[in-house]
C-alpha cells in the first residue's frame, strides 16, 4: 500500500515531500558532525548518500512504511532539515517519530512546530493510536523536544548502540492518542 506524502504548512514552516534540490542541504546536515553526534551512524562523507537518502524517502512512502518529509521555513525558503514518520504498522495503529534539524535553525522551536504537524497529520489522517520516538540518554535538547510534544519516557535501552566506538545509552519516549493535544493554531495544506 502507497502512503502520500504529505505536504503541510504551520505559520513559520512548510514540510514537503523531498526533491532532487535537497541533496546539497542534506548532505550538509547530515556531514556536519556537530549535528550527527548522537545519531546511530556516523556524519556522511560521500555526497552519493545524499541521493539514496532521498530515493529512500520515495521509498518508504511507496512500501506504505512511513513518510520523510523535508522542512523549509516559510518565511524565506530556507532548508531547516526534515521530520519522519516511519515504521507504520496499519493494523497496531503505530508508527516512530523523528527528525533532524541544521544546527542553524536550532533553538528556533522549529523541530517542535514540524513534528506538531506531522503527529496532526498522523493522529488525524493515518488514525493512529500511538507513536514511538528515541533519543540518546546525551541529547537533552532532543528530549525536551518530545516531552514539549506530550510523549511520556517509558525507558532506558541500555547500551543500544555502539558508534565510532562511543557506546550510548537510549531512551524511548511514547505518546498515546488520548494523550495528543493538537497544536492551537492547526496544520493545513499549502
Amino acid at each position: 500500500m502507497t502512503l502520500a506524502t504529505p505536504a503541510l504548512q504551520t505559520s513559520r514552516l512548510r514540510l514537503r515531500p523531498f526533491a532532487d534540490a535537497d541533496a546539497g542541504p542534506l548532505f550538509a546536515l547530515h556531514s556536519n558532525s556537530h549535528v550527527m553526534r548522537y545519531w546511530d551512524s556516523p556524519p556522511w562523507s560521500e555526497r552519493a548518500r545524499s541521493r539514496r537518502f532521498i530515493a529512500r524517502c520515495q521509498g518508504l512512502a511507496d512500501e506504505g512504511t512511513g513518510v520523510r518529509v523535508a522542512v523549509d521555513r516559510a518565511s524565506d525558503g530556507a532548508f531547516v532539515g526534515w521530520c519522519a514518520l516511519v515504521d507504520w504498522v496499519p493494523e497496531y495503529r503505530s508508527a516512530a517519530l523523528g527528525y533532524c534539524l541544521d544546527e542553524a535553525m536550532w533553538g528556533h522551536g522549529y523541530a517542535t512546530e514540524a513534528a506538531h504537524a506531522l503527529l496532526h497529520w498522523a493522529f488525524g489522517t493515518l488514525d493512529l493510536n500511538r507513536v514511538e520516538a528515541k533519543a540518546d540518554t546525551r541529547n537533552a535538547a532532543s528530549a525536551r523536544v518530545l516531552e514539549k510534544l506530550g510523549f511520556v519516557r517509558e525507558g532506558t535501552l541500555r547500551e543500544e548502540c555502539v558508534v565510532n566506538g562511543d557506546v550510548s545509552d537510549t531512551w524511548v519516549f511514547g505518546l498515546i492518542r488520548r494523550e495528543w493535544r493538537p497544536p492551537v493554531t492547526p496544520t493545513s495544506a499549502p
